[in-house]
């Protein structure tokens, strides 16, 4: 008998329901659960969501629920924490939303799950540390949303800057989902052609590939400073990882997991390519990186593992 494709959505907010309203649309889900600490705000969501309904591509069981409802969950995806403030960086978050994801997950676990948690809450690969570790599930079922968010804004540039389909693009953003990340772009293909070879065949100045990365970080900061969030972007992407692990995709996606001496690096979540499937990741795609890159990569670790030293492991063990 097949499991019951059940996804429970914990925080009701900006991107819990950008998520949800996504999952309506494209469907894949039979049953939808809201959890907030706002009881009210999650059964209204519902409410709305649910009338719906009659437009939606599937029949869906939407409704608003506490912890006991994770205890049957395929997959739990956490959206719950403060949000980044105009000018504020992700990393500011780390210590009051590493206490909540330690209490949040305390909650899941006690309802006996035993499924995939997908973390979105920033900054992403610390969250979703302390998620694994207080959970105590295999590091390859709890998954950070990553650079799939960052990725995505990469392809839409690329695509726009060189008029094709974003689509057909092939790049990835790697390390931190935050302003240390960083481009392989010996690895970035358009179609079947190399990035770097496009930039020289067109005679396109090399400096535009800065440009490009450099709208890729400054977008979350430049969206907020707008409207105050972002949230349809990291909405679709949290269903894109989602339906990768209910349809066993085998899904190749830039999400924030485990290093267990890959990349040289261990003990520590961070945005790389993996391969996602019903298990969680399946695999780690560990790309040849020239010597900048790596650099680049170990340095954005190192100062992620630098803050888990000093604000984070404390927490976790309390």
């Amino acid at each position: 008998m097949q499991e019951k494709r059940k996804l429970v959505i914990i925080g009701a907010g900006f991107v819990g329901m950008s998520m949800a309203y996504s999952v309506l649309n494209q469907g894949g889900i039979e049953e939808l659960v809201l959890i907030d600490i706002d009881e009210n705000k999650t059964q209204g969501e519902a409410m709305d969501l649910s009338h719906g309904l009659p437009y939606a591509p599937q029949r869906m069981k939407i409704k608003s629920g506490d912890y006991s409802e994770c205890k049957d969950a395929s997959v739990i995806v956490i959206t719950a924490g403060l949000n980044q403030k105009p000018g504020q960086s992700r990393l500011e978050l780390t210590v009051a939303n590493a206490k909540i994801m330690k209490n949040i997950t305390e909650n899941i676990m006690a309802s006996g799950f035993n499924g995939i948690i997908v973390v979105a809450s920033n900054p992403v690969d610390l969250m979703s540390y302390v998620v694994s570790k207080v959970s105590g599930l295999p590091t390859n079922r709890v998954i950070g949303s990553g650079t799939v968010l960052d990725t995505a804004r990469l392809r839409y540039l690329i695509g726009d800057y060189l008029q094709v389909s974003s689509k057909n693009v092939h790049a990835y953003i790697l390390g931190e989902h935050g302003d240390s990340s960083l481009v392989p772009w010996e690895h970035c293909y358009v179609g079947c052609k190399n990035m770097i070879d496009i930039m020289k065949d067109n005679n396109h100045p090399m400096e535009d590939l800065k440009k490009i990365h450099d709208g890729v970080w400054k977008a979350a900061y430049e969206i907020i400073e707008k409207k105050k969030a972002t949230y349809y972007g990291i909405g679709l992407a949290l269903n894109r990882i989602v339906k990768a692990i209910l349809n066993d995709e085998n899904a190749i996606l830039t999400v924030s997991t485990y290093l267990n001496n890959q990349y040289g690096q261990n003990d520590i979540y961070i945005g790389v390519p993996a391969v996602i499937n019903r298990k969680g990741i399946k695999e780690i795609l560990e790309l040849k990186l020239n010597k900048e890159d790596q650099e680049k990569l170990d340095k954005s670790c190192n100062m992620l593992k630098n803050i888990l030293e000093t604000e984070i492991k404390d927490i976790i063990k309390k």
